[in-house]
């Protein structure tokens, strides 16, 4: 899909990642609404690009809504959601030992969040036989994110989601996109770009590479080239990836004392 002149939103979209793609989807001719739950930096960044902002809760399927509602009045029909959307906070000691909320808390961010867009959208665009959804799941939808189950679990969620929405209504006119990045220098981890460098990219490195792939027709966009190998050899040989995984677990505890996910990126 071509985004000049369309109708972009863009879940999260106040910084990082989110903040990235509103941007370009603006320089690319796409009219944007930033949603996040920072008011006043999604209409900072809002009149920085010439586009619109909401306070939104991704959490709650009527502010969801509710946010499509404002999109298409100030601008017709959404084309392009981006469910960007995202947190992650780790696991407090073993792999079970995150409360129930903070579980619930990935699951209605990194899965019903995609869930209720598509509810809202889909009926429209199968009518219309065109639209797109873009929903940032991550490399540890593919693979894993050591120490941090409850994120690892939901990304996976995420991106079993977007394939049954292209493999039901691919067909009917619907491009989806799932994007797998590894680590990026982003507030999520406490960086920013001039930290980025090797293995870890910018929001701008990443959001290029959505944009790319939304405009190919993509399904997985992989940011990071190398997760297509892991994915492969994960496949291939599941006991020797998980052999290689404990050994990467066991390095961090090691070398830094501990699973701290904003450090993690160190050893990859």
């Amino acid at each position: 899909m071509n985004i000049s002149g369309k109708t972009v939103v863009v879940t999260g979209g106040a910084s990082g990642i989110g903040a990235a793609l509103a941007r370009q989807a603006a320089g690319a001719g796409a009219r944007v609404c930033i949603a996040d739950l920072n008011g006043d930096a999604a209409q900072k960044l809002a009149d920085e690009i010439g586009g619109i902002s909401v306070v939104c809760d991704v959490t709650q399927e009527a502010q969801i809504i509710a946010v499509i509602d404002v999109a298409e009045a100030a601008f017709g029909p959404v084309d392009v959601f981006v469910s960007n959307a995202g947190l992650g906070r780790g696991d407090p000691s073993h792999a079970a030992s995150a409360p129930d909320a903070d579980w619930m808390l990935n699951w209605n961010v990194h899965v019903m969040a995609h869930v209720w867009a598509a509810r809202a959208l889909l009926p429209a665009m199968i009518k219309c036989g065109s639209g797109h959804f873009v929903n940032v799941a991550s490399a540890a939808g593919l693979l894993n994110q050591i120490g941090d189950a409850a994120y690892s679990a939901t990304k996976h969620a995420a991106v079993s989601f977007a394939e049954s929405l292209l493999i039901s209504h691919g067909n009917e006119g619907i491009g989806v996109s799932v994007v797998c990045p590894q680590y990026v220098a982003t507030p999520l981890l406490g960086l920013g770009d001039g930290d980025a460098e090797g293995n870890l990219l910018t929001a701008g490195d990443v959001a290029k590479s959505v944009w790319q792939g939304v405009a190919d027709g993509s399904f997985v966009i992989l940011p990071h080239p190398d997760v297509a190998k892991f994915s492969a050899l994960r496949g291939a040989d599941p006991s020797r990836w998980i052999k290689g995984m404990q050994m990467l677990r066991a390095k961090a505890m090691s070398e830094q004392g501990g699973i701290s996910v904003a450090e993690f990126y160190k050893l990859v």
